[in-house]
């Protein structure tokens, strides 16, 4: 097993917001979720590290309010810094719409758990 450092695991994700930040409000959910996917496995429930969560069927309501927290800084516990760098920009300004986190947490919560 290898171990990642914090600075690897912020790189991977502002690389992965630049990969697929600039999604458009309109965009699908699939696609949202690619951003996730970086960290916390394509199905949800193989996250990068075990310090992740799974978070494939987690509750949709639990999920909006943690990307909403995330972005406002309300929740800056374990690798939310990471998150944070990838759901606002470097100005400070949210990379992803209301619609785009209510279209995000809908999709979590129905990956199969």
């Amino acid at each position: 097993m290898f171990k990642l450092s914090s600075r690897t695991i912020v790189l991977s994700a502002v690389l992965a917001a630049f990969a697929f930040g600039s999604v458009a409000s309109a965009a699908s959910a699939k696609r949202l979720y690619m951003t996730c996917a970086a960290c916390h496995g394509k199905d949800g429930k193989t996250p990068l590290m075990p310090a992740y969560p799974k978070i494939a069927g987690q509750n949709k309501a639990y999920v909006l309010q943690q990307l909403k927290d995330i972005m406002t800084g309300a929740r800056a516990n374990g690798q939310s810094v990471a998150m944070k760098g990838v759901m606002m920009t470097a100005e400070g300004e949210p990379r992803f719409s209301e619609e785009d986190l209510e279209k995000l947490a809908d999709y979590v919560s129905k990956m199969a758990p």
